[in-house]
């Protein structure tokens, strides 16, 4: 790691292990290995674990001057979560974001080395942002190496490159006694090789457990030592008894150091004087090893230490200390930390110090950090004896915990505070953060029937929230293809009362129009639903529905541009704003519209980029959607292996989405491979699903149900298309209708006419559309059906339209069905290849930096839009100049231009 940092190379490394077991020694062995390295070390500390940004503070302190080099949003909301300004966003992603821009920065004169100690005991929010920015690591000679206990850290960094240490073997730990311990008795070194099993910190410590006369030999050793309690390891019990034979004064400076959180003299002396202790008692601690004082601050030799210490004592004295604690931390930029230490010293219920924590509560919110959040609200709650304030803090516990991605915490939180809860606005939040849970593991039946229900607990009293959840219930009815519960939503919408204001109606005929597309009427809701986003355009202050839903609204009407369009400003407005935790979603709706308009090198980019950071941020339905777009590439593209691996993942994430999914996608894959009785098998349910997600699979079984003469299900799979298609108005699916219709007649001599005009009707309605694919296979289907009517050269008009079209989208099972039909219709010159896409031998991201670099924007704009860092942006054009036969940035803006010409 340390070669690759030298050479300009990332990377990040999680050594995992048992305490004791040498990842501390490792940490020194790297920082004293790199001393042409700048090096950042920090150690987590358990006491701290719920004060947001604590240890990200501790660690970036001395390089916040490097701030001003960062793209302003970033350095407002790192200086936010350190508590320097007021926050302007609350996106918990963007930090992280920060903090890999500021550590590139602070490598731009020599390579870094980030060393974390005790990681499992830093606080959740600097864990998110380290670990996210840890993911992006690329260009920049930054090392990063943590250290964690293997029973705690599990699940922080997962993922990552991990290194777990082993104990030492019977020879290293035999030298490292007798090199470090001095004599012993063979049988007394095998007791404490054997009771060790190859601990390098227990091997130097048990023997202090050994009296003279056992180290001797005088005496047996055979198990434990008399006084070692069984639930105490026998390392950690040599620490309490060093601290039990201190003097009564000194132990009580070592008791509220190991309470206090960040080791400051001052704070610890102050604590202690409380109970009798000076600076003075604190000479015998050092003498036996267990801290040292330096200068200003008192550190424990090991983080068991602390430990050891802290609980060896009655809770009645860990209270004391921390009520003390509180006591000396009085200035405003402690309140934090007092709040915690008075709830720490808190044994019954306590409205103030509730109120204490409510408050830290809401300063770690506008930090952004939601663990803390959550935790400072649950345990105000514990503290809370009025059941109403229980419940208002344990549902804004939930709700933070939601956010924070704790899942099965905010369950929890959110059904205890169920039986508590009476407001209406909290009981809404409640069924919200239930419903996200729920849909964010594919579970929208589920979904739908919490919001449901949370609608019909607060109808009487705020129907227009109602309102609201019943939105939300319709569309995840929708996404489950559950009609019943769809007639449930209208019903209750019909019971609401909503008042005649224009949020209230547009929400209710969204509903209904919703309803009636998702139950196969779209002839009735599709004319709504323009109705409702037309109301937008008039009234853009008074729609209650936000952009993600005018997006879903603008698909279901079959208005692609119009989706595509607030699609880009919906991604252009996260990444300007940095909310990277919003990107992933903005991503799925962008890379869907470029799939309908056949733009797939672009959808793909957006895909591998909404699903890198999906991964990253814990967005298990985005992954889903995500994963389905790369799929239905896949398969056009004739990627069958790979197209079959992401239809796998997709039902491995989310299994309710993938049957939706799944058929019409390797349906595509099979038809275009030629492989009609199996995509026929594969898309003959779709009929069955009325989903406007299974629209884009009805025309392919027709298709493959027309050339088996499978009537009955082409027809149904036509009409239930046609109706949609009809109710839209729109030229691309009015195009595909009519092909359909043209494929259900092509077997009829008798109507050959009209099957002519049909398919001269769909290919004049496909031209200015950006439906490419669709246009490229309606000209196929045309020209196929022309050349077995033997006019061979109207045929290839036709077949050569679509070869060029599926060339240009690198479809490439149908561009060989393409060149074999032209060439079946007597095409006797070469058929012409379209020059390869230069952009095709680039990865997604390389495509991504190019054609922002080719807008001429710099290396630090760039890593700000893809939340990379400048460094790793210049290694992709460095890796994608050559690759395109390119040496600068003019020559790149030239090339994409003739490209894009071309196209």
């Amino acid at each position: 790691m340390l070669c690759r940092a030298r050479s300009g190379r990332s990377g990040v490394l999680v050594l995992r292990g048992d305490a004791g077991i040498g990842k501390t020694a490792l940490l020194d062995y790297a920082a004293e290995t790199a001393t042409d390295l700048r090096v950042l070390r920090g150690t987590g500390i358990e006491f701290e674990a719920e004060l947001p940004f604590a240890f990200l503070h501790l660690l970036l302190n001395n390089e916040l001057h490097h701030l001003e080099a960062l793209p302003t949003v970033q350095a407002n909301v790192l200086q936010a979560a350190l508590g320097q300004v007021t926050a302007t966003t609350d996106d918990r992603f963007l930090v992280g974001q920060a903090v890999l821009s500021l550590l590139a920065e602070v490598a731009g004169d020599a390579p870094l080395l980030c060393l974390v100690d005790d990681y499992q005991w830093a606080d959740r929010a600097s864990m998110d942002a380290l670990l996210f920015a840890a993911r992006r690591l690329g260009a920049e000679g930054v090392a990063i190496i943590l250290a964690g206990a293997d029973d705690q850290a599990a699940d922080v960094a997962d993922g990552l490159p991990t290194l777990r240490l082993p104990g030492l073997d019977r020879f290293a730990s035999v030298s490292l006694v007798e090199d470090r311990v001095g004599e012993l008795q063979a049988p007394v070194r095998d007791w404490v090789v054997s009771e060790a099993a190859g601990n390098p910190l227990a091997l130097l410590e048990l023997p202090e457990l050994l009296s003279p006369a056992q180290r001797a030999g005088d005496l047996p050793v055979h198990g434990l030592p008399a006084g070692v309690e069984a639930s105490v390891s026998p390392v950690q019990q040599v620490f309490v008894d060093r601290f039990a034979a201190l003097p009564e004064y000194t132990q009580a400076f070592v008791l509220v150091a190991a309470a206090e959180d960040t080791g400051e003299l001052s704070t610890v002396l102050a604590a202690a004087e409380k109970f009798g202790a000076t600076l003075r008692d604190a000479v015998p601690a050092e003498r036996s090893g267990l801290v040292s004082v330096d200068g200003t601050t008192v550190r424990f030799r090991h983080p068991l230490c602390r430990a050891a210490v802290y609980r060896s004592v009655p809770t009645v004295r860990q209270v004391s200390v921390h009520r003390a604690l509180a006591d000396v931390l009085c200035g405003p930029e402690d309140a934090d930390r007092r709040a915690w230490h008075l709830a720490a010293g808190a044994t019954e219920y306590d409205e103030f110090v509730a109120d204490e924590l409510e408050g830290a509560a809401k300063r770690a919110a506008e930090r952004g950090g939601r663990v803390a959040v959550t935790a400072a609200y649950e345990r105000a709650a514990q503290l809370s004896a009025d059941r109403l304030a229980r419940g208002r803090r344990l549902t804004a516990a939930a709700a933070a915990a939601a956010e924070a991605g704790l899942a099965d915490r905010a369950k929890t939180l959110a059904d205890r505070a169920s039986t508590m809860v009476a407001d209406p606005h909290q009981l809404a939040v409640l069924a919200q953060v239930r419903a996200g849970l729920a849909q964010a593991q594919g579970s929208h039946q589920l979904a739908c029937d919490i919001l449901v229900t949370g609608a019909r607990q607060i109808g009487r009293e705020v129907p227009e929230t109602a309102a609201r959840l019943l939105f939300g219930a319709a569309s995840a009815a929708c996404l489950a293809v559950d009609i019943a519960a769809m007639e449930k939503v209208t019903g209750l919408l019909g019971s609401l009362g909503l008042s005649r204001r224009a949020d209230s109606l547009v929400i209710a005929e969204a509903i209904l129009g919703v309803a009636d597309v998702a139950s196969g009427r779209p002839d009735s809701g599709v004319p709504v639903l323009r109705e409702v986003l037309a109301r937008r355009v008039d009234q853009p202050d008074r729609l209650g529905l936000n952009e993600p839903a005018r997006i879903f609204l603008s698909l279901l009407t079959g208005d692609i541009e119009t989706a595509h369009r607030l699609a880009v400003a919906l991604e252009h407005d996260c990444r300007s704003r940095g909310a990277i935790g919003m990107l992933p979603d903005a991503l799925v709706f962008l890379a869907k519209t470029q799939l309908v308009t056949g733009h797939y090198r672009d959808a793909a980019s957006n895909a591998n980029e909404g699903l890198r950071i999906a991964r990253d941020t814990g967005q298990r339905q985005s992954i889903v959607h995500l994963t389905a777009i790369l799929a239905y590439i896949a398969a056009v593209e004739g990627a069958a292996e790979r197209c079959r691996d992401l239809v796998a993942a997709m039902r491995w994430e989310g299994p309710g989405t993938a049957d939706t999914w799944s058929p019409g996608v390797l349906g595509l894959l099979d038809l275009g491979l030629g492989l009609r009785e199996a995509a026929f098998d594969r898309l003959k349910v779709v009929t069955r699903l009325p989903n406007i997600t299974i629209m884009p699979s009805l025309p392919l079984l027709v298709e493959a149900a027309t050339a088996l003469n499978e009537t009955a299900h082409a027809r149904a799979a036509y009409e239930q298309f046609a109706i949609w298609a009809l109710a839209t108005g729109e030229r691309w699916p009015t195009a595909v209708m009519l092909r359909c219709r043209a494929l259900l007649a092509s077997g009829n001599e008798q109507e050959a006419e009209a099957v002519e005009e049909w398919f001269a009707a769909a290919v004049d309605l496909h031209q200015g559309t950006s439906q490419s694919f669709e246009h490229a296979r309606t000209c196929l289907l045309y020209g196929e059906w022309l050349r077995r009517g033997r006019r061979r050269t109207d045929a290839r008009t036709q077949l050569r339209a679509a070869l060029e079209l599926f060339e240009r989208l690198n479809a490439k099972p149908w561009v060989i069905r393409a060149r074999t039909e032209l060439r079946a219709s007597g095409e006797t010159e070469s058929v012409r290849t379209r020059s390869a896409d230069p952009l095709r031998r680039l990865t997604s991201q390389e495509v991504q930096v190019v054609r922002l670099a080719a807008q001429g924007l710099s290396n630090r704009a760039i890593g700000a839009r893809l939340f990379l860092s400048p460094r790793t942006i210049g290694y992709h054009l460095y890796k994608a100049y050559p690759k395109l036969n390119v040496a600068n940035r003019a020559q790149l803006t030239q090339l994409l231009a003739q490209n894009r010409s071309n196209d």
